[in-house]
């Protein structure tokens, strides 16, 4: 690989401090993994060449948030031609819907959208009104099955995520299969609907099948006005909380989590993607300040890229659920706690793949924080 080869955006970096938005160049070497920024209004360098193996060329796109040395830094453009043309030629986004005859079959869906490499950009599951389910299916209005269509996407939650990767939409369409998932079943064998879905209409999940109907509907389910689209589905009774943590998230394990959660026999009632900032962090864990000695290094993992939040159901769900997720340390989750998701999926005691409410009153509060405080 071309060690000199390398990618320059322009970042933006909120300094609390002053109160000011700083805007760097961000410079990445593939070759080497390496990093350097400089500081735009200066015209000095902030950060010499360094190797920085938290970073991955997949990170690299317009929006996105990524974490140099515990600095959260958003990508606002590209900085020359030559990334734009390399990096932002073909990446597109589109809407995947999971329906709801499949949001028990999620973790297997995402984990195929993993492995086919798109990016989870968004995740939300949500309830459709009747009249969000109309303005979805508006194309559809004069077809003899319009209303149990109708019936069926407001039947149960739904799961809407914004995927992104190279020819995002076509891509997405041929993972799902044809439309009706018994001719999937003969046709594509191993697509999504032929899997998971039972006939035309209870399909599994959904994709917009052009640029246009991608814009309208992520628009509808995640408006870009800054409102929060339908409802989440949080229902904040009998319930606890946790968190996949973002190092699990970007190590794309989600899928596994979601499956080993819910073959524990516990309901995952609500489920959304959220990106932090050192604020809602440091709040959110503000009971953990001077009582645990790495509570610096658990604020700033929590910050360091998308993290997904769940509201957890089951009786007496916060003690099951603590003991289902096993000790903070995973090596020592390892030795004493083998099946549980620490044990698993957990890397060190900062990145142990997962946060779970610790008290039993403190349940509901977490749940609260983030399904309703966050997501408005």
């Amino acid at each position: 690989m071309n060690h000199s080869e390398r990618y320059v955006f322009i970042a933006e970096w909120y300094d609390p401090n002053a109160s000011l938005l700083r805007r760097y160049e961000l410079l990445f070497y593939p070759g080497d993994g390496s990093v350097e920024m400089h500081d735009v209004k200066n015209h000095r360098t902030f950060l010499k060449r360094t190797k920085y193996d938290d970073l991955r060329l997949e990170d690299l796109f317009i929006g996105n948030k990524v974490n140099i040395f515990s600095r959260q830094l958003v990508l606002i453009d590209y900085g020359d031609q030559y990334t734009a043309r390399q990096l932002g030629s073909r990446k597109e986004k589109t809407l995947a819907l999971i329906k709801p005859d499949a949001v028990t079959k999620a973790g297997e869906i995402i984990e195929i959208i993993n492995k086919a490499g798109f990016t989870i950009t968004k995740l939300k599951m949500m309830m459709l009104s009747r009249k969000e389910a109309t303005d979805f299916h508006v194309d559809h209005q004069s077809r003899p099955f319009y209303n149990e269509m109708i019936q069926f996407i407001t039947s149960g939650p739904v799961i809407a995520m914004e995927l992104l990767r190279d020819d995002a939409i076509c891509e997405w369409k041929r993972l799902l299969g044809p439309a009706n998932s018994g001719v999937a079943r003969t046709d594509a064998p191993g697509s999504i609907r032929a899997l998971f879905g039972t006939d035309g209409i209870r399909n599994a999940a959904h994709g917009p099948d052009s640029f246009a109907s991608a814009a309208r509907e992520m628009e509808l389910f995640f408006p870009s006005s800054g409102g929060c689209g339908p409802a989440n589905t949080a229902k904040f009774t009998s319930c606890t909380c946790c968190i996949i943590k973002p190092h699990a998230v970007s190590e794309g394990l989600l899928g596994k989590i979601l499956m080993a959660i819910r073959d524990a026999c516990f309901e995952i009632s609500a489920i959304q993607m959220f990106n932090m900032d050192r604020v809602n962090v440091e709040e959110f864990y503000e009971v953990y300040k001077g009582v645990v000695t790495e509570y610096n290094e658990m604020v700033t993992e929590l910050y360091s890229g998308p993290c997904v939040a769940m509201e957890i159901q089951q009786n007496n769900s916060t003690k099951t659920f603590r003991e289902f997720c096993g000790p903070a340390d995973p090596e020592i989750a390892r030795h004493l706690r083998p099946g549980t998701l620490r044990a698993i999926f957990g890397k060190t005691k900062i990145q142990n793949a997962v946060h779970c409410t610790d008290l039993p009153e403190d349940g509901l509060l977490e749940v609260q924080y983030f399904f309703k405080i966050l997501d408005n």
